[in-house]
């Protein structure tokens, strides 16, 4: 199974046994697994700690390319990141659906 689709299945199951799963809460949950501040996660990431609270905080969404250097920097694969700050872009409008990105060709 290549990486793409078992992300998007592992993100599939956590969604149907915990919920949606924003951005924000994705980036202080894998923060405090490393045991990490804010500022040193900040750090990691290039991001100033101030960009970084409102991130976690859900005061700003990434954009589909920023979210994609987030997923680099933390060796992710880049479409459960992506999907995750679309799916937060979308829900703040009111819509709610959830994403699956494939790459293609």
């Amino acid at each position: 199974m290549s990486t793409e689709k078992s992300a998007l299945l592992y993100s599939t199951e956590l969604r149907k046994k915990y919920g949606r799963l924003s951005f924000g809460r994705f980036l202080v949950a894998w923060r405090e697994s490393d045991a990490m501040t804010q500022a040193e996660f900040a750090r990691k990431l290039g991001l100033s700690s101030a960009n970084l609270c409102d991130l976690e905080q859900g005061r700003r969404i990434p954009s589909p390319s920023r979210a994609k250097k987030i997923a680099r920097k933390l060796r992710l694969p880049e479409a459960g990141i992506v999907a995750l700050a679309l799916e937060d872009s979308l829900y703040r409008e009111g819509l709610r659906y959830s994403v699956e990105l494939r790459a293609v060709a």
